[in-house]
């Protein structure tokens, strides 16, 4: 396994598909690396050198934030909304979604397991 960004990647898969492992680096960035470094989109992490390996890496930290640095700066966004007051702010403070999706329904991921409300009972046709 190779060690980039503190992220172990798999070997046995394809470099493009290897590279999304990291936080921050998606299919584009990880297409865009590949060509900036002359990779081939078919070339598997165990047949990379040490070199190939070591201009990655040296791609990533020059070029990317990812990882640590891009969580960090995740958290102030939202910490800083809070902070305001916001409607995003006081939306990342209740757990419900932010961006005007709607919560008569659906909405389970952000709101989480559904609670039972006591006394209310479900009508039987």
């Amino acid at each position: 396994m190779a060690r980039i960004a503190g992220v172990n990647i798999p070997s046995n898969k394809r470099v493009l598909i290897s590279l999304r492992y990291i936080y921050g680096i998606g299919p584009t960035k990880a297409r865009d690396i590949c060509t900036t470094l002359n990779i081939g989109d078919d070339k598997r992490v165990n047949h990379l050198s040490d070199d190939e390996i070591g201009k990655i890496r040296e791609l990533i930290d020059k070029d990317f934030r990812v990882e640590g640095d891009l969580r960090r700066e995740v958290a102030m966004n939202i910490k800083r909304l809070v902070d305001l007051g916001c409607y995003r702010g006081l939306r990342h403070r209740k757990g419900l979604p932010v961006r005007g999706q709607r919560t008569h329904t659906n909405a389970r991921t952000r709101k989480g397991k559904a609670v039972a409300i006591a006394g209310k009972k479900k009508v039987t046709k």
